[in-house]
């Protein structure tokens, strides 16, 4: 099987539950969608910029930070400098484990600030993975429709002003990357972002992508890797490790070791199925 057959049958098992319409929105995207994001991966030898965290309350989701996190790990790996970027309270969650820059949370100087991260710390790739995407009237919402700016910060910017090529995956319609299919994304039950990016991978769950990338990347570089990288991934210790520092359920509201309501379960199923098919 070629790299854009094999691409496209991960992009197809990513949103085979169709949890928020995502299976609907596929085939708006140019197919080959995860392998082309997992090439631009495979290239990086200087920092990555990867955005995550998106606000419940007073905390975070556990979607997004466990992705985050696993291509932190594969970034390393490939002699990458990644750095997670988010606000507080996740930016403290991780930030004695994690290299992280600190995004300034409901900051009127957003564009000054991405604007100056970007020219220090020049990144060779800009990924996010699911954080809120700035809506028409530029304000952030939740899946619920609940103005949610106050407690976000604006990564957007970073997108709207990289010299270097952006990825951004979502499983809603109001993530960064969404404007992308911006006119089908209207037609979901949801206050769509317009934020634009180079590649928008799309899963069920934000973090399932981070499995469908790790899948290709290994694949890509297969001599190194083996058998593949995703027999390390452990979704419940990594899931175990966010609510112990307060993360919580992004649809429950819940501090469980959950996804978007589904134990980590549905995530091993997801790996072995892409260790089946790749392998």
């Amino acid at each position: 099987m070629d790299l854009l057959q094999l691409s496209i049958q991960i992009e197809q098992m990513l949103v085979r539950q169709n949890l928020r319409g995502m299976a609907r929105l596929l085939p708006h995207l140019k197919a080959g969608s995860y392998v082309r994001a997992a090439t631009l991966i495979t290239k990086c030898k200087g920092v990555v910029l990867i955005g995550t965290g998106f606000p419940v309350g007073d905390s975070f989701e556990t979607d997004g930070p466990v992705g985050a996190i696993v291509l932190y790990q594969l970034l390393k790996k490939l002699g990458a400098t990644p750095l997670l970027c988010c606000g507080d309270p996740l930016f403290s969650a991780l930030k004695d484990d994690y290299s992280c820059l600190q995004l300034p949370v409901n900051s009127a100087d957003a564009t000054d600030f991405a604007r100056h991260s970007l020219q220090q710390l020049n990144p060779e790739l800009i990924i996010s993975i699911e954080r809120p995407g700035l809506a028409a009237d530029g304000r952030y919402y939740n899946m619920r429709g609940v103005d949610i700016s106050a407690r976000c910060a604006n990564f957007d910017v970073f997108f709207q002003q990289a010299s270097c090529p952006t990825i951004a995956i979502g499983d809603g319609g109001n993530e960064i990357g969404m404007g992308n299919l911006n006119e089908v994304v209207s037609e979901l039950a949801i206050t769509p972002s317009v934020t634009r990016c180079d590649e928008l991978l799309l899963a069920d769950v934000s973090n399932w992508a981070a499995y469908g990338l790790l899948a290709l990347v290994s694949k890509l570089k297969d001599a190194e890797t083996g058998c593949g990288w995703l027999i390390d991934c452990q979704p419940a210790e990594l899931l175990q490790y966010l609510v112990n520092r307060g993360c919580v359920d992004g649809v429950t509201g819940l501090a469980s070791i959950t996804e978007d309501s589904l134990p980590p379960e549905h995530a091993m199923q997801l790996i072995k199925d892409l260790q089946k098919l790749c392998y």
